[in-house]
């Protein structure tokens, strides 16, 4: 099936579900719907951390510290973290991801969404699809606090990380 036709859940500011619409009308009227971004851990704590192919949607070619991606229609944020993190990771049979926190990510510039931050931890050898994912590797947390003013990375990932950081330190 064509990523466009997928069928979304439409929420409102609370996140309850008011229409379901495919994801390529979602897109283009700028219609809120759900995401789940998944913090993936290896054995040594170090972050998945891959830059999105150039042919991607949304965000060609930025990177992300996150794994994820949108939350289908009926499905539950619990489903779609452990779907996206398996899918976009190449691996099956990860830990269930445990939830952390929700936010209501907007751009300023008529685009948002509800958003739900995962963590998982990944023991297994990653292989994530050539499509979707042009680099990838397992940085140290202080690599990525490094890279952050110098590669460009996805706008709703990035605040998902800076919401992450406060919500780690009790703020």
């Amino acid at each position: 099936m064509n990523p466009a036709d997928e069928i979304l859940d439409i929420v409102d500011e609370n996140d309850q579900v008011v229409a379901q619409v495919p994801r390529g009308e979602a897109y283009a009227r700028g219609l809120r719907h759900r995401c789940v971004f998944v913090q993936a851990r290896d054995e040594a704590g170090r972050l998945f951390v891959h830059r999105r192919t150039a042919t991607k949607l949304v965000f060609p070619a930025l990177y992300d510290m996150f794994v994820g991606g949108v939350v289908g229609a009926g499905e539950s944020y619990d489903e779609a973290a452990l779907r996206e993190a398996e899918e976009e990771l190449g691996v099956s049979g990860l830990p269930r991801p445990e939830f952390l926190f929700k936010f209501l990510y907007d751009d300023g510039a008529g685009k948002s969404w509800w958003s739900a931050v995962y963590e998982v931890r990944c023991e297994l050898p990653v292989s994530p699809q050539v499509e979707e994912v042009q680099w990838y590797g397992f940085l140290p947390e202080e690599e990525i606090e490094r890279r952050l003013g110098d590669w460009e990375w996805v706008p709703d990932g990035l605040a998902a990380y800076g919401r992450l950081r406060a919500f780690r330190s009790g703020r």
